[in-house]
């Protein structure tokens, strides 16, 4: 315990005096992405959309929606959200790798290069949340007060996102392959999740890939709202905050016992 608060206590301290700095490395990674980009940061409303678009023609067509209500609105909830987590961990976990040169020869809290991959991915994600409205609006879906409660799974999100990205970038350093293999378990995690089709087709056998994972518990969270135009249910919130706050533990304690050794492998 008296560890934790130790390295909780050098987390908040290095966030406020380095605040700046992060705020530059996430306006960095911003631009670098759409660098040379003839519609720049435009692709950030455009991509979403024009995925939705190509996805509900396809599953429309071939599976009938799977008899989905306001099918454009439930796949485009489920892949904005498992997007930036998906995005947000790679993006972490190559962080430290990437910046190598910088820490071998300027000291700055090395969680800094992860946490601002993180938060990069998620501006990126709430832009795309404009899409998200705009369609909504053309499907006649429900706008109710309870879209704003949804910001409370979305931050769960982001500090599981935040957790978790810290673990794979710490283990990353030492065993590279992990980069190979992260894109693997992605798709692996994507289409076992429900995010093309309803859970209820899902065998029963299977169906624990969605009871323990946290960011289905966001997107239903996020559907209940969006699509449904009511409030989720809320063990599905606590286990998403429970998620994210041991995700957070586990991800700094693990980074702060081996960031020493980071300088020797990168």
């Amino acid at each position: 315990m008296a560890a934790g608060n130790v390295t909780g206590h050098r987390f908040l301290y290095n966030f406020r005096k380095y605040k700046f700095l992060l705020y530059q490395l996430v306006s960095r990674d911003i631009k670098t992405k759409y660098r040379k980009s003839v519609l720049g940061v435009f692709w950030s409303f455009l991509e979403p959309l024009l995925t939705m678009i190509v996805l509900t023609i396809i599953f429309s067509t071939l599976f009938k929606g799977f008899g989905v209500e306001n099918y454009p609105v439930y796949l485009l909830t489920g892949r904005l959200i498992f997007t930036f987590f998906s995005g947000g961990t790679t993006a972490a976990m190559r962080s430290i790798r990437s910046s190598a040169s910088i820490l071998k020869t300027v000291y700055v809290p090395k969680y800094i290069y992860s946490l601002s991959a993180v938060l990069s991915n998620f501006v990126t994600f709430l832009l795309s949340l404009v899409v998200l409205f705009l369609v909504m609006a053309a499907t006649n879906a429900p706008f109710t007060l309870y879209i704003i409660f949804t910001s409370l799974p979305i931050l769960a999100l982001l500090f599981f996102t935040i957790g978790v990205g810290l673990i794979v970038a710490t283990i990353n350093v030492f065993f590279r392959d992990l980069e190979h293999l992260y894109g693997v378990l992605m798709t692996l995690l994507m289409y076992a999740t429900p995010i093309f089709y309803p859970a209820s087709i899902v065998p029963a056998s299977f169906r624990f890939i969605q009871d323990y994972n946290p960011v289905y518990a966001v997107i239903e969270c996020c559907r209940s709202a969006f699509l449904y135009g009511k409030l989720y249910d809320p063990h599905q919130l606590i286990f998403a905050l429970i998620s994210a706050a041991v995700a957070m533990i586990v991800g700094l304690a693990l980074f702060y016992k081996y960031q020493d050794k980071f300088i020797l492998h990168v």
